[in-house]
């Protein structure tokens, strides 16, 4: 798909999720029309902006959670793990956040965070099969829109007012905060989830890394109960996932 063709996707997703939300709140025209406008802009909005919007979101982000000491048996394993995922081109800044919760996301300007909860479940390989898989979705532009995303219904809930492209500096740290909860929060489709598995295959294969791990780690995803963990919610379809990987283990390919 065209970068083009992304954008104009993102800008009639946010859309269709403005005019819910309007909907579910009670309609308010002033406030839709405003939305509008930062819907527009979101879609416009360059890699700059976007990379912009993710170092704040990021940074806020960490000020919200406990990141593990660089002495920590969880920074070390950490370290260990994405010293596995070499030669992805990206800036990568990986952090883990000491927290029971089972989740990992990145963002489009490398921000890379684990949870402590997640890799208490898994194994290093494990770990690295998932991260290879979030790194996937930044390679592959599918983080940039979901950001653009994020953005747009922000605007649309009224958390941005009528902010645009050109001021993205004058956001409040509750407003960044915001953004950065409903990117975490945001679902990617099928499509680019079996695009980032195949991407952290590749990655792993590419690096001489444990290709039955990625298995293994969506197999454990798929058996936590009621699918409670924030990476299985926002990732749905984990047993069918596990079994594609499994495929081309088996084909060789």
């Amino acid at each position: 798909m065209t970068r083009t063709m992304t954008r104009i996707s993102a800008t009639a997703a946010a859309f269709g999720c403005a005019l819910l939300m309007a909907g579910c709140a009670g309609t308010n025209y002033d406030g839709l029309t405003q939305a509008g406008g930062s819907l527009f802009s979101a879609a416009s909005l360059s890699d700059a902006n976007v990379k912009q919007l993710s170092d704040q979101s990021c940074a806020e982000m960490d000020k919200k959670n406990t990141i593990a000491p660089a002495d920590s048996t969880y920074a070390k394993r950490l370290t260990t793990i994405m010293n596995g995922l070499k030669n992805t081109g990206l800036p990568l800044d990986a952090k883990v956040y000491m927290t029971k919760d089972v989740n990992a996301w990145a963002m489009a300007n490398g921000c890379v965070r684990v949870y402590s909860g997640l890799m208490d479940l898994m194994t290093d390989d494990e770990v690295r099969g998932v991260l290879g898989h979030e790194i996937g979705h930044v390679a592959l532009g599918h983080t940039k829109a979901a950001m653009q995303v994020a953005y747009s219904t922000a605007a649309a809930r009224g958390l941005l007012g009528s902010l645009g492209s050109t001021t993205l500096t004058a956001l409040s740290s509750s407003q960044v905060g915001e953004l950065g909860e409903t990117f975490i929060n945001a679902q990617f489709s099928q499509r680019q989830e079996s695009a980032a598995d195949d991407y952290s295959y590749d990655l792993l294969t590419k690096n001489g890394q444990n290709r039955q791990a990625l298995v293994t780690a969506f197999q454990k995803l798929a058996k936590l109960d009621g699918g409670n963990s924030s990476l299985l919610s926002s990732h749905p379809g984990s047993a069918a996932r596990a079994q594609h990987i499994q495929d081309r283990l088996n084909s060789g390919k």
